[in-house]
């Protein structure tokens, strides 16, 4: 069984129709950092485990679901709770890292309808991504919230971003360390409706992230 680890914050609408879309052999774990909306009652309410993290910030949620994840399988997959990815696509990651072809499968969005990916978040994600593959040499164009990777490997690099730069901070480890890391197009959708994104929803959000990878590049 492989789990997914989703990093949830006020997502509630987008769950349930998320969850039961997961594909067989892949379980979910929700990981509810501080949401108002009820998202962990609803996750619960449709037979998921859920963790709790006090610690603010994306990177928080998704070292404390790695932690948590069943080291018996391996591979660990992190995917947003917003219903913006279709769960469905999780083993075209997985199965390369599964077969020892690539340390690390991540997605490269491509959106599926007008204004799915606003103009400022691709901008930014733009940049970061060029920059990364001057840096490290990986051929990789997305910074972005999909990914499969062995869970004692993920562990081993001993990422310390909490905030919004562990993406960046994980692919800069893996160049580093000499990881395959193999890219995939994946489908990317309009959140579920009900739901904003903490980044792309506002120039505010997407700044906070730039600002948070920023500060991982200048390490």
């Amino acid at each position: 069984m492989t789990d997914v680890v989703l990093p949830c914050r006020n997502e509630a609408p987008a769950l349930p129709d998320l969850l039961a879309r997961m594909p067989a052999g892949y379980r979910p774990i929700v990981v509810d950092n501080g949401s108002t909306d009820g998202s962990a009652a609803v996750a619960r309410a449709c037979g998921v485990e859920v963790i709790s993290v006090t610690e603010p910030g994306y990177g928080a949620a998704v070292h404390a679901g790695v932690l948590a994840a069943d080291p018996v399988d391996g591979v660990v997959c992190v995917l947003d709770a917003d219903g913006s990815f279709d769960p469905a696509q999780l083993p075209r990651l997985a199965d390369p890292v599964r077969a020892g072809e690539a340390e690390l499968g991540t997605g490269r969005r491509r959106p599926t309808a007008r204004g799915v990916w606003p103009l400022h978040a691709r901008v930014a994600n733009a940049l970061l991504a060029h920059r990364l593959r001057r840096t490290t040499g990986l051929d990789v164009h997305d910074i972005g919230p999909i990914r499969a990777v062995r869970r004692a490997d993920l562990l081993a690099l001993g990422l310390r971003d909490r905030r919004f730069g562990y993406p960046l901070e994980l692919l800069i480890s893996a160049g580093r360390a000499g990881w395959r890391v193999v890219e995939i197009d994946v489908d990317y959708h309009p959140r579920a409706a009900g739901t904003r994104s903490k980044v792309t929803g506002t120039v505010l959000g997407t700044a906070r992230a730039v600002r948070d990878m920023s500060a991982v590049l200048a390490r």
